[in-house]
Formats: structure tokens, C-alpha cells, sequence
């Protein structure tokens, strides 16, 4: 055989991408550009961990970082502190509704670009790399035009009657001045996607740890008017974290473009490419169709929960808050999951996927079993961090007991529909979501509603649960089928 020895890689139907060819002389120059050692070793079980802590670090000072925000805001002296931090949570949701588009590509890219690179194809996933970040800069600066202009329509979107007009003004400014930090903010997840599909998630939490630290640092001169800054109450809060971005964005892009080998993009020549972005939101558009209909979800319930009482109401509000500390570690992991199963996708290496998949699997429940052990002894403890009165405490607590055994089910859930974006099956994950949450959830909610007791209506939680992995597993059968055990009779046939 010649020393340049060409792999024609069966086509799949299943898989939106393109394998083409891989070149064995060109393979030697890719090695460098790989997964952590474990990976190719055929996946340890500290690999998955490896990628996915900084991910959840990242993802909790992030948090954490929203609440200091908050919490800063809410401190300012008498009815402007309240003003300010409703103005805070106004601007919640326009931001998220403008992010949408935005947040597919990140998604999709980080599948992508660890696929290409398990095939080999640097050049491959360099070029969805370059075309991810020109199309998120320019969408970006789109979506900060329609919310600089319209900053005072999306905002009158969500204010109802009751909110005040100093209020509404005050988040008009905020949002506006958010909105100038969109397009470094963008830039910067796009990076760190790639970064998490090479299997880099620990410079990401750096750039996120470093800009939430200078968020931070300005946030108390910027709103308080400390450390030589002026004083801008709402509106310096909003600067600094922009300013904060900027920051991020500057270091994200500097350190890789010069100094990481592992992203190598040059602009000269570039043709924008449907072909590749359709790629991408092949892979990144049903996470966002699931977080519409977590959305739409939400909205139903506390119209099923209103007939009671404004503290049933409350109660879900603050399970979901909650809840959120709970599947975060998940999430995390999923962030590190994902690469390494598109990565040995890409390689046809099926039996290192599917112990990935196992491995995740086990960690997630053990995960939820933990979280279901504080919620079954611990709920007034939980309800405590919220200053619950005694009525709250008289639904809530029946209510995390009853809601927190389907947290068993839902780790395995989780994972598995991380798992059908990661192998190009995002439809799958799309449609467990709308089962479970709006042709199970929602219609059990109601139905046990109308017995009158409100505990009733929590089970819904549980029934719902059980419909969706049912139907994970039946997908993951189908899956395991048709994409992951051809991966091994597709290497034999290459030539």
C-alpha cells in the first residue's frame, strides 16, 4: 500500500454530514489537534469528568455571577432598588427571545467540529468554525439593532398592567445598553464551542471566570458610584456587564486565533456557505424548539396552579429554581459528553460511544440520587433559603416530596437526548420534550386538577417522566441500530 492511502467512508443516511475522504498523509499532521489522551486510549472514565467539571464550574459562577447582579441592583436605597431589579427581570426574556438563533449555532457547532475531527478532517472543521463565527457576528449584529430600536416594543411585550412606568423606563435603558455587548458576547460562545468540541472545556471556564470577575469589579463602581466610576444605578449595571464581555470576547479571541494550534482560521478568501451553516442548525435547531416548549410549559401550569392559589404558583416558581442546581451538574457533563461522542462518531469507534454513553448514564443518575435524597428529607430546609411562610410551607413540602422522585428517571433522560444531537438526531430530542411536557405533562396536570387537591397535580411530574424515557429508550434501540453498530461494518467496507 502507498504511504498516501485514501479512506472512502460510507456515506450515512442518517448523519446530515458529508464524510468524503480522509487522507493517511494528511492524518499524521491531525493527530495534534485531538480529544484528551483517554479518548483515543478507547475512553476512561475520568475523561468524561475531565471535560465536564470546568463546564459546570463555568456554569454555576455564571449563575452566580446573574445573582450578584441582582442582588446588587436590589440593594439601591428605598423603591429604586425594587424599581430596579423588576427593570433587571423585565429584560429576561427579550434577551433570551433575541438569543434563540444565536444559541442553535453554538449547539450545532461544537457536534460539528468534534465529528470532522474524528474523521480526521481538520481542514473540514476548521471551515465550520470560520463559518460559525462570521454568521453568528453577523446575525448578532442584526439581533442588536432590532434591540436597540425596539428595545421599549419587546420590553411592553412582557410589562403587564401593574408594572410602573419609571419601571419600564428603567429596563429599556438596561436592555439597550445589554444589547451592544451581543455581538462580543456571541463571539465568544462560539469560541468557547469549539473549544468544548476539540475538548478544551478548561479555557472556557477562564475567559468566563476572568469576564464575570470584571462584570463584577464594575458592577459595584458602575451602580454605587465607588472607586473613582459615576454613579449610573440600573444603567451601570447593564454597562458593566458589557464591559465584561467585551473583556471576555478580546482574551477568548486574541489567545486562540494567535496562540492555540488546535483553531487555525484564516478569513482570506471566505465564501459564506449554506450548505455548512444548514449543518449546524441541523444539529443546534431542536434544542431550541425544547426550550420554547419548556416555555410553553411553564405558562400552562401556572394557569393550572392559578385556580388554587398565587402560593401554588409560587411553589412551582421556586421548584424550578430549585431543580435547576440539580440538573446543572448534568448539563455539565453533557457539555463534555457531547464532544467526545461526535468525536468517536466521527472516528467509527461505536464501542467507545456507547461506553461513554453508559458512563454518563451511571453518573447522571448518581446525580439525582443525591438531589432526590436532600428534596425528600430537606424540603422545608429548601424552601427556607426563600424565607417561605407557613402557607408555602403547607403546599411546598408535599409538593418537592412528591415532584422529586422523578428526578431517578429524568438523569438517564438527560443524557440520552444529549445523545441524539450528538449522532445528528436532534429530532428525537425534540420530540421526547413535546410528549413529555406538552402531550403528557400538561394534559395530566389538568386532568388531575380537577380532583381539587393540589398535591394531585404534582404527580403529573412523575407520569410525564415515565412516558419520556420510555420513549429515550425506544429511540436510543432504534439509534443503537441504525447509527451506532453500522459504524463498525462502515470501517470494514472502507477502502
Amino acid at each position: 500500500m502507498s504511504s498516501v492511502q485514501k479512506q472512502k467512508v460510507v456515506k450515512t443516511t442518517i448523519d446530515t454530514l458529508e464524510f468524503g475522504e480522509i487522507d493517511a498523509e494528511k492524518e499524521g499532521k491531525y493527530k495534534k489537534y485531538k480529544l484528551p489522551d483517554g479518548v483515543d486510549r478507547g475512553m476512561m472514565r475520568s475523561d468524561i469528568l475531565t471535560i465536564a467539571l470546568p463546564s459546570l464550574v463555568e456554569l454555576v459562577l455564571t449563575s452566580l455571577t446573574s445573582m450578584a447582579d441582582q442582588i446588587m441592583v436590589g440593594r439601591l436605597p428605598g423603591q429604586l432598588g425594587v424599581q430596579a431589579l423588576s427593570a433587571v427581570g423585565l429584560c429576561m426574556n427579550p434577551k433570551v427571545i433575541l438569543m434563540t438563533a444565536l444559541m442553535a449555532i453554538n449547539t450545532g457547532t461544537t457536534a460539528v467540529v468534534a465529528r470532522y475531527r474524528g474523521m480526521g478532517n481538520q481542514e473540514k472543521a476548521n471551515q465550520t468554525f470560520k463559518q460559525s463565527l462570521i454568521f453568528n457576528i453577523f446575525l448578532s449584529a442584526i439581533m442588536m439593532v432590532i434591540g436597540v430600536v425596539f428595545a421599549r416594543e419587546l420590553i411592553g411585550l412582557i410589562a403587564g398592567n401593574g408594572i410602573s412606568e419609571t419601571t419600564v423606563e428603567y429596563a429599556v435603558t438596561y436592555f439597550r445598553i445589554q444589547m451592544y455587548g451581543f455581538i462580543p458576547l456571541m463571539m465568544t460562545n462560539t469560541v468557547t464551542s469549539t473549544l468544548r468540541a476539540i475538548g478544551d472545556s478548561k479555557m472556557p471556564m477562564v475567559y468566563n471566570t476572568i469576564a464575570n470577575v470584571v462584570n463584577l469589579f464594575f458592577n459595584y463602581g458602575l451602580i454605587y458610584g465607588k472607586l473613582g466610576m459615576p454613579e449610573m444605578d440600573v444603567a451601570g449595571a447593564s454597562l458593566a456587564t458589557v464591559i465584561g464581555q467585551f473583556c471576555g470576547a478580546g482574551m477568548t479571541l486574541y489567545f486562540n486565533l494567535n496562540k492555540n494550534p488546535d483553531i487555525q482560521i484564516s478569513f482570506r478568501g471566505f465564501r459564506p456557505s449554506a450548505k455548512a451553516i444548514g449543518r449546524i442548525y441541523t444539529v443546534g435547531l431542536p434544542s431550541i424548539a425544547m426550550q420554547c416548549v419548556g416555555s410553553v410549559m411553564t405558562f400552562f401550569m401556572n394557569q393550572i396552579l392559578m385556580a388554587f392559589s398565587a402560593t401554588a404558583v409560587a411553589v412551582f416558581g421556586v421548584y424550578f429554581k430549585l431543580q435547576s442546581f440539580v440538573f446543572m451538574p448534568i448539563f455539565g457533563m453533557n457539555n463534555g459528553m457531547v464532544p467526545i461522542i461526535s468525536y468517536n462518531y466521527g472516528a467509527r469507534k461505536p464501542e467507545r460511544v456507547k461506553k461513554t454513553i453508559r458512563l454518563a448514564v451511571f453518573y447522571a443518575e448518581c446525580i439525582m440520587l443525591v438531589g432526590f435524597c436532600i428534596f425528600q428529607f430537606l424540603p422545608d430546609k429548601l424552601l427556607g433559603l426563600f424565607a417561605a411562610s407557613d402557607a408555602m410551607l403547607a403546599i411546598g413540602v408535599p409538593a418537592l416530596r412528591i415532584i422529586c422522585p422523578h428526578f431517578l428517571l429524568a438523569g438517564a433522560g438527560i443524557v440520552l437526548s444529549s445523545v441524539f444531537q450528538a449522532l445528528g438526531n436532534g429530532v428525537f430530542s425534540l420530540t421526547v420534550s413535546i410528549c413529555r411536557q406538552l402531550v403528557v405533562l400538561i394534559p395530566a396536570a389538568w386532568l388531575l386538577s380537577r380532583t381539587g387537591e393540589v398535591n394531585m397535580v404534582w404527580w403529573a411530574f412523575i407520569i410525564a417522566e415515565v412516558v419520556s424515557l420510555a420513549l429515550s429508550l425506544v429511540f436510543m434501540a432504534r439509534i443503537n441500530r441504525t447509527v451506532i453498530v453500522p459504524l463498525s461494518e462502515k470501517q470494514d467496507a472502507a477502502v
